[in-house]
């Protein structure tokens, strides 16, 4: 890799010895991937590590060592969301137990690492940090140095931004450094397309469900989507945002996907259309059959197949305003059809602590909480994600919850039913 006066100078320690390795690890990450350059990044941070998991002894030790030296990254970031939230996704007495003395025993003490070193506020934490209520939303041909799965591949693709899918803790070295390697997604021949994804469905594909298919088939490759714009038009209104939101996160965790393009609809694919496909790019061909088929090939993980539901969790990634509307809408709507005060099924909506915050002031909110219904600013993953969680039969309309979980995965009209008391 060739590298500026500079960065030798901080490698030589000029910087000091933090410094220095902090820039080799870079660096070596670009080394592998044959990176040429470091190339400036040219918007804040967002990091996927928030939870303060007490095997994660690396991760705190590093962060003491880069206190300790005084350092702070580039600009204040944002990080994903809290793993707990006792107010409105409650806990008994043994959940609480392991949560706070075993689980994420470190959770405070991490978080205050995290403001020591430039967080930007106590309401950052999100794993869709570029909502506007956020704040930190990059624009198109940004570098980013992000690694969360969702926020990568939504920035990518419908922003138009630039980021590879890093890790954890090369987001914070990167956010220190101000700079990443130059190679892959930050290239113009790294955002071509491999595969050409031929919608041909009756309707608008549930989201969730073709972003799986997409995901499972490419794997890493960039798809090219063409006929998805029948359904949702030309112009990314906030429901077709939240569409692709959810659409990219099954794509990111279902496989491996960093960035894809709509034909007709994302910024790249305006602008540039056929260009950004391969010459020798694959087809895959996307029917209602397909798309049945990918999700009767979800396994259920409970022990108890035929158990019934005690949790529902609906927003991961996190639901935008316009989302968090629409389902609370649906779901008062549904308990009045069926002759119901509340909810069948304990529900949590989650979306970010800004959105939260303002929604909560709502007479709809009100009305959401007298029906059962809590608003979290919680990451659903990382509350199922251990032995206790693991064994309740939980529920949700996330193919990326149901991936790193033992959720079972519904259709969006069939968890409304189920929750709402329907026929399903």
């Amino acid at each position: 890799m060739k590298l500026t006066q500079e960065e030798k100078d901080i490698l030589a320690g000029k910087q000091g010895e933090t410094m220095a390795k902090i820039l080799k690890t870079v660096v070596d990450f670009g080394d592998v991937f044959g990176a040429n350059k470091l190339v400036p990044i040219t918007h804040a941070s967002h990091f996927v590590t928030s939870f303060g998991i007490g095997l994660l002894k690396p991760l705190f030790r590093t962060m003491d060592e880069i206190i300790d030296a005084g350092i702070k990254t580039k600009e204040p970031f944002t990080v994903d969301p809290r793993p707990i939230d006792y107010a409105n996704v409650k806990c008994n007495l043994l959940n609480k137990l392991v949560f706070s003395k075993i689980m994420y025993k470190e959770q405070k003490r991490y978080e205050e690492q995290l403001k020591k070193i430039g967080l930007k506020d106590d309401k950052s934490f999100t794993c869709t940090c570029y909502f506007e209520e956020v704040g930190n939303l990059p624009k198109k041909g940004d570098i980013l140095g992000w690694a969360e799965s969702s926020a990568v591949v939504y920035a990518n693709s419908v922003i138009g931004a630039r980021c590879n899918r890093n890790s954890g803790m090369l987001d914070l070295f990167s956010a220190i450094i101000g700079k990443v390697p130059e190679f892959g997604l930050l290239t113009d021949e790294g955002r071509k397309a491999d595969w050409i994804i031929d919608i041909q469905t009756s309707k608008l594909p549930e989201a969730q469900i073709l972003g799986s298919a997409i995901g499972l088939k490419v794997m890493e490759d960039v798809p090219y989507v063409k006929g998805l714009d029948r359904f949702l038009g030309n112009e990314l209104t906030d429901d077709v945002k939240g569409y692709l939101k959810d659409f990219g996160a099954a794509t990111a965790s279902n496989g491996a996907v960093g960035l894809y393009h709509i034909d007709g609809l994302t910024p790249e694919a305006k602008e540039l259309g056929k260009k950004l496909i391969k010459k020798d790019a694959k087809v895959y061909t996307i029917t209602d059959k397909e798309l049945e088929k990918v999700y009767k090939s979800y396994p259920v993980l409970w022990k108890n197949v035929n158990a019934k539901p005690t949790l529902c969790f609906i927003g991961c990634p996190h639901l935008s305003r316009t989302q968090l509307e629409h389902w609370a809408k649906d779901i008062l709507s549904g308990l009045k059809n069926t002759g119901r005060k509340k909810v069948t099924v304990k529900t949590i909506l989650t979306t970010s602590p800004q959105i939260a915050d303002k929604f909560r002031e709502t007479e709809l909110c009100k009305e959401l909480y007298r029906a059962g219904v809590k608003v979290s600013s919680i990451c659903p993953l990382m509350y199922t994600n251990n032995p206790l969680a693991g064994k309740k039969p939980i529920i949700t309309c996330s193919n990326k919850l149901r991936t790193y979980s033992s959720s079972r995965f519904y259709k969006s009209d069939d968890i409304l039913k189920i929750i709402t008391g329907g026929n399903k």
